[in-house]
């Protein structure tokens, strides 16, 4: 148990992940999300990216991502959190920090004890690269903060720039939220694909509903790893994640245990007989919650055949198919990343908020 001194009757404190929300720990648990959920709410305006406590706990359960988490209270309230991450991979030079506190308690002091609490942990495991990140609406605000990329921008008066700025952390990359509403026009997906299927020749889609078939399992480790190294990072630091078989069901079985439909659209190169590119969409399990676009991507040696589009409208119509009901789906991209935001625009992606990733070093 690590303990924070008091600060104006808030005591910080590491909560042990539950097993089940059931067990001890678990009460503590969903009042997290709960928290989590109702800030992401008020910061956004919409309720997009809320998950319940089912779907967010198998996540702190991923021995590939692992995390530990620390609550502030007051008499007995969680009003604010504190996320610690770290890559396991020999050689990560990064931890990965997330905080929040409730808006009725902030400028405290309780997201800085938050923060000091994290930066500790990192300094005694020998982390120097710090990288926050935080939630922004649009800008309306000439007086921006804009990442070394050039790409993007945050409002610089936003209660989590102010934070990250007096903190000694600099913008490093901004990622775009898209949104589209479901369903989508056939006459878009039929304009589209024609154009896409015509540079796509040597390629086929193949598609799966849930956990990666066998025959599939050796080549999407690869593009998983793949993905951890190309897709744009800006100054982040990142290690290359290492996959294999073994990870990729682990993946799945987390999918699972949160309820989660996983629906994959992948790129096989039939020359080669190797899927070269894929994109992944996660349907939660509450009817009409808003689905979440996973990871897309296409090797870099396969890129010029417009398989993104390919990939991303071969994906929108096995979700209409398969789940009718679902109201929309959420995508996060880099700024700089104009060809995959080319695609989500021509589609009907629209942007609705911003992900700011911040860096330190220490």
């Amino acid at each position: 148990m690590v303990t924070h001194p008091l600060i104006d009757e808030v005591s910080i404190d590491e909560l042990t992940i539950p097993a089940t929300l059931d067990s001890p720990d678990g009460r503590s648990f969903v009042e997290m999300v709960n928290l989590r959920n109702r800030v992401e709410e008020k910061t956004l305006g919409s309720n997009d990216l809320a998950q319940t406590p089912k779907e967010y706990l198998p996540g702190w359960h991923d021995r590939f991502a692992p995390k530990r988490l620390f609550l502030a209270r007051l008499d007995g309230r969680i009003v604010g959190y504190g996320v610690y991450e770290w890559q396991p991979e020999e050689g990560a030079t990064a931890a990965f920090l997330e905080i929040e506190v409730d808006p009725d308690f902030r400028r405290r002091g309780i997201g800085t004890a938050l923060l000091r609490v994290l930066e500790a942990l990192a300094d005694s495991n020998g982390l120097r690269v710090l990288q926050p990140f935080s939630m922004h609406r649009p800008s309306e605000s000439d007086d921006v903060v804009v990442p070394p990329t050039g790409f993007g921008a945050v409002d610089r008066d936003s209660p989590a720039a102010r934070f990250a700025e007096v903190n000694g952390y600099r913008l490093e990359q901004v990622a775009r939220v898209s949104r589209i509403d479901l369903p989508v026009d056939p006459e878009v997906i039929a304009n589209n694909r024609r154009v896409a299927e015509s540079h796509a020749t040597g390629y086929r889609v193949v598609q799966w509903v849930g956990r990666c078939p066998e025959q599939w399992l050796a080549d999407m480790a690869r593009l998983h790893q793949r993905m951890s190294t190309d897709a744009p990072a800006a100054g982040l630091e990142f290690a290359e994640e290492q996959w294999d078989e073994a990870r990729v069901a682990n993946l799945d079985d987390r999918n699972e245990a949160a309820g989660r439909t996983n629906l994959t659209s992948a790129a096989l190169d039939i020359a080669s007989a190797r899927l070269v590119g894929y994109t992944d969409i996660a349907i939660p399990e509450a009817e009409g919650k808003t689905a979440i676009q996973e990871d897309t991507l296409v090797l870099r040696e396969h890129r010029g055949h417009r398989l993104g589009m390919l990939l991303k409208l071969a994906n929108l119509e096995q979700l209409m198919r398969v789940s009718p009901e679902t109201p929309a789906i959420i995508t996060f991209n880099a700024e700089e990343n104009r060809p995959m935001l080319s695609v989500n625009e021509a589609v009907g992606f629209i942007p609705v908020a911003y992900e700011a990733s911040w860096k330190k070093v220490v």
